[in-house]
């Protein structure tokens, strides 16, 4: 199916904005049914608005000790004793066997 590109009218802003053909191709590819609804600028600030205008917090950090290795290690859970916890190297490692 070939695509074309289309000017479609910002449902905030009122401002026209293109929904070019690459656009669409990616829509129809993901398998969305509707039209973008508002123009770049206006879905950047919604989203914005949404995350509270601000980056992230930093993850909190936990120390523990790795079960393979025995280095101190952060992990970004709080850990329990009823499961072993790896450094990044280690959890590698064993992910890769």
């Amino acid at each position: 199916m070939a695509f074309e590109d289309k000017t479609l009218k910002c449902k905030d802003c009122g401002g026209d904005f293109i929904f070019t053909a690459g656009e669409q191709e990616f829509y129809a590819e993901k398998g969305f049914e509707n039209e973008p609804a508002r123009c770049r600028e206006c879905r950047d600030a919604r989203r914005r608005s949404r995350d509270g205008g601000e980056a992230r917090a930093p993850r909190e950090m936990h120390e523990t000790v790795c079960a393979e290795c025995g280095i101190v290690t952060q992990v970004p859970f709080k850990p329990r004793n009823d499961r072993p916890i790896y450094c990044r190297e280690c959890f590698n490692a064993k992910k890769q066997i």
